[in-house]
């Protein structure tokens, strides 16, 4: 906490924005969630030597598809110092070696931690050299380490912001797992209970926003524009979140700003949501389709098959029915703790836990067979 006052009081004098404070101030509750996280993926089943699938084939031999650790992991973060317990924990779960790359705000934070890291080891008879850190804030050792160390690296896994993200995927020589932003959704559907919609709404954007489940977009069905909107709506501004809203939004809110092409593409990450009236789901999922991230999108519906239509027809990495966008994460998914949620297709999609840090390998048993 001392390593991390020092970080507040300098990110503060270089004006870092709020949701950017808030991701990297630690408190007792925070570091208690730490510890907790580590603890839970220590009771998590071993991930590696695990048989994913086996199958014997018609000439006798028997084939198994058997987890193996990825090798090692670089991973470069920003401003949240937890990060730093949550990938070190994972990538030692999975049996991988780690290199941690933490950002400038939070180095003091993360260099704390990561002597608690590499003592635990010492004392568990671990060899300390399993998590590494980069002792530099010299942004020259991000390039360095992304091109000049292919050698060495098997994958590299990326967590900040947007410009954090491209700059690895560009420059990276190794595989990347990670998401360029969270442009998450929130569509309330026609079905949509009042209740439940308003509450899903305010937690979904309010409950933290600076985290990339955060809600940023809402889509309303126009056929329940008058039982929904406004409800909602009042909500949201009662707790302090700026609304954004199409020419509909602002007739019944004339307060409301008016929502520009590029609010539908934006991650606040700030107590800001965009409010858009859509003919239907075929438009919502049009929306969405043309607007998003691939990251987290929530349908609020009473109305089975359209709730069923929703999570079968978009390919976002997380789709959740009457439930908040902030349950996209890996402790809420009960993986322990994650590195970050991938949106990619390619290997790990979602929450990335201890699991989806292996690959596999096949073992092939017989009995003197060769090949005709």
């Amino acid at each position: 906490m001392q390593a991390n006052r020092a970080d507040m009081a300098a990110a503060r004098a270089t004006g870092l924005g709020g949701a950017l404070l808030d991701r990297l101030q630690l408190d007792e509750c925070r570091i208690e969630s730490m510890a907790q996280g580590i603890e839970a993926i220590v009771k998590l089943p071993d991930p590696v030597g695990r048989i994913r699938a086996q199958w014997q084939r018609p000439n006798g031999l028997t084939i198994q598809q058997v987890a193996v650790p990825l090798g090692v992991i670089g991973i470069i973060y920003e401003s949240r110092p937890n990060v730093t317990a949550d990938a070190a924990s994972l990538c030692l779960k999975s049996g991988n070696a780690v290199i941690l790359r933490g950002g400038t705000e939070s180095f003091k934070s993360s260099c704390a931690i990561f002597d608690c890291l590499q003592r635990g080891l010492s004392q568990a008879g671990i060899s300390a050299a399993a998590i590494q850190m980069i002792p530099t804030t010299d942004r020259a050792a991000v390039g360095y380490l992304l091109s000049s160390m292919s050698k060495y690296l098997d994958v590299v896994v990326p967590r900040g912001g947007k410009s954090l993200i491209r700059r690895v995927q560009s420059e990276a020589r190794v595989p990347v797992i990670g998401h360029l932003e969270g442009l998450c959704h929130v569509y309330l559907h026609d079905s949509a209970d009042v209740k439940m919609a308003t509450s899903i709404a305010l937690n979904a954007k309010m409950r933290r926003t600076g985290i990339c489940g955060a809600a940023e977009t809402m889509l309303i069905d126009r056929s329940a524009v008058s039982r929904l909107l406004q409800p909602v709506i009042e909500a949201l501004m009662e707790a302090g979140c700026e609304i954004r809203g199409d020419d509909m939004v602002r007739s019944f809110f004339p307060s409301a700003t008016a929502a520009t092409d590029r609010d539908w593409s934006t991650e606040y990450l700030e107590a800001i949501i965009a409010v858009r009236i859509v003919d239907g789901i075929d438009a919502a999922m049009a929306h969405i389709r043309r607007y998003g991230s691939g990251h987290t999108e929530c349908i609020v519906a009473s109305d089975q098959d359209a709730a069923e239509r929703f999570l079968n027809e978009l390919d976002s990495a997380i789709l959740l029915h009457n439930a908040s966008t902030q349950y996209a994460d890996g402790g809420e998914f009960g993986m322990g703790a994650e590195i970050g949620i991938a949106t990619g297709r390619i290997h790990a999609r979602g929450p990335v836990g201890a699991e989806q840090l292996t690959s596999y390998k096949y073992i092939v048993r017989g009995n003197g067979q060769v090949r005709p």
